[in-house]
């Protein structure tokens, strides 16, 4: 089981967008504590993978690393850290892919908050 985590920006932007569906919203992001390899895979950068989550017309994106979700077994995807940092529609798409993709590699994780 991966432990699964919303960055707050991205949290603030969920309650505004959905409303009284961000508990819906909510529990198909967790969702992937169960079923980590769920998701589209768009990118990688220095291992890190980027995979999106579809939501009605929406987009999540996610980083998780690779080794660990590619290599380790059930049991040990306890220590898999499966970060949401942005969320987009079909317009904003690769625009968002991009950022997202810039600012791992000039930052690095910690350039989410």
């Amino acid at each position: 089981m991966a432990k699964v985590e919303i960055v707050r920006s991205l949290f603030v932007e969920i309650n505004k967008k959905f409303k009284q569906k961000t508990v819906e919203v909510l529990e198909q992001i967790k969702s992937l504590e169960d079923n980590p390899h769920k998701g589209k895979l768009l990118g990688t950068v220095g291992g890190i993978l980027i995979k999106e989550l579809k939501y009605e017309g929406f987009r999540f994106y996610f980083v998780v690393d690779g080794y660990r979700l590619r290599c380790y077994s059930e049991a040990e995807l306890i220590t898999l850290l499966i970060r949401f940092v942005r969320m987009s529609d079909k317009k904003q798409q690769q625009q968002t892919i991009g950022e997202i993709k810039y600012i791992l590699q000039i930052i690095g994780l910690s350039g989410f908050s």
